[in-house]
């Protein structure tokens, strides 16, 4: 009888059986605190920081996420991206409770406007859960990926953890500490240090780039996604800006095809919307969604 154990048994110890061995080999040698030129160089911490060894670093950053997703066959993404200010509604009407009781104005007109944009973390919640409920079941389902902070982005895991499904998280650190969410899927909750090799792993994957109301981060993500749709970087998408009001204020498109710093038809790669209802009805059209065929009851689907 072939023993198969023995034909496809390891020829070299593993990296993890290396570090095992050469930890336990510390004590005898150096009383348990070796000399760095003595590390193997992949368990080596002040070795792999060396700005020499950026290049490796980045190498790593893009590395793990991208394995660790291809390990749970996530294939097709929504980014839900906005600002991490916006509360949800209980939490700003509490702030204008608070504010009414201590008879402060200015506290009660800033209260009072954030209570007016969680309206956006509702729809982003709500959208997220759409989302989730409508794929989780089928052959190629979405997930909700965000930048893994609180405010829209925490709207967005949590949307997806009310449907019972999976969300990303993808962090980032920054001066003043960023928490992730508690509703990330533990396993999908990542941290980066390249703000470049974050944004690619936003766009890696995604289908559509959700933009509610943020700041100069969510502008950031906008911006860069329309200019590589703008310049066949990559395959066009939607892009799906929530609350025309907010987002026409804030950039004047009208001003930049008259003056010709874009062209005719860029303004058309965008589409403004309200609700997550008709986010997702936009979605459900461009991918074909509502034909899909659940994983396991047939073959051939919608989804992307």
């Amino acid at each position: 009888m072939i023993r198969s154990d023995k034909l496809t048994a390891r020829n070299f110890p593993s990296a993890q059986e290396e570090a095992a061995q050469q930890a336990a080999s510390f004590e005898a040698d150096f009383d348990a605190n070796p000399p760095s030129a003595y590390r193997l160089a992949f368990t080596d911490t002040d070795f792999l920081v060396r700005p020499e060894l950026r290049p490796v670093r980045m190498q790593l950053e893009l590395l793990k996420p991208e394995l660790v997703q291809q390990e749970l066959n996530i294939q097709s993404t929504v980014v839900i991206f906005g600002s991490a200010r916006i509360a949800d509604r209980e939490a700003a009407q509490a702030a204008v409770d608070a504010a009414r009781a201590a008879n402060d104005s200015e506290a009660l007109l800033r209260a009072e406007r954030r209570l007016l944009m969680s309206g956006y973390y509702e729809e982003a919640r709500r959208f997220a859960r759409l989302i989730t409920e409508h794929t989780k079941d089928h052959a190629h389902p979405l997930y909700v990926v965000t930048g893994g902070g609180p405010g829209i982005m925490e709207a967005g895991n949590r949307g997806a953890h009310d449907a019972g499904g999976r969300s990303i998280g993808l962090n980032i650190v920054l001066p003043h500490e960023q928490r992730p969410n508690q509703y990330i899927t533990p396993e999908l909750c990542f941290r980066f240090h390249y703000f470049g090799l974050r944004k690619m792993h936003f766009l890696i994957r995604s289908v559509a780039l959700a933009a509610f109301p943020g700041g100069y981060g969510t502008l950031d993500e906008l911006f860069e996604t329309l200019t590589l749709i703008q310049t066949g970087k990559c395959r066009r998408r939607p892009i799906l800006l929530f609350g025309r009001d907010f987002w026409s204020r804030l950039i004047d498109f009208d001003l930049l095809l008259d003056t010709g710093m874009i062209s005719p038809g860029d303004e058309q790669l965008f589409h403004y919307v309200e609700t997550a209802d008709e986010a997702w009805a936009l979605l459900m059209k461009e991918y074909d969604i509502g034909s899909a065929v659940p994983a396991g009851n047939g073959s051939g689907n919608g989804t992307p």
